[in-house]
């Protein structure tokens, strides 16, 4: 069971492309739990994390939340984020955890 944090702006932004990713994942039979944060909340959702998302708006925090969580930090693909494209972004995640 893998948990991906997305985070953005205050949290808002991110909800629509996670409940994509989720009909993916589901799709796909992959085990995961996908939640969307504000990025004022990285530390809290991301010490656990198996990865963290930034929504392409805030990706000017990519070190600063490296610096703060464990786990691999990744910019969302612009063009997957502005189609809402959750299958997408599973198969990007995936590939950075090497499931």
């Amino acid at each position: 069971m893998r948990k991906i944090i997305l985070l953005c702006s205050a949290g808002m932004s991110t909800s629509m492309l996670v409940e994509k990713m989720k009909q993916a994942a589901q799709a796909e039979n992959y085990e995961c739990t996908i939640s969307a944060h504000a990025i004022a909340e990285a530390a809290e959702y991301g010490a656990d994390a198996d990865i963290v998302l930034l929504g392409p708006q805030v990706r000017f925090n990519l070190a600063k939340v490296k610096g703060m969580v464990s786990c691999p930090v990744e910019v969302i693909d612009m063009a997957a984020y502005g189609l809402m494209d959750g299958k997408k972004v599973i198969a990007f995640v995936k590939k950075v955890l090497g499931d």
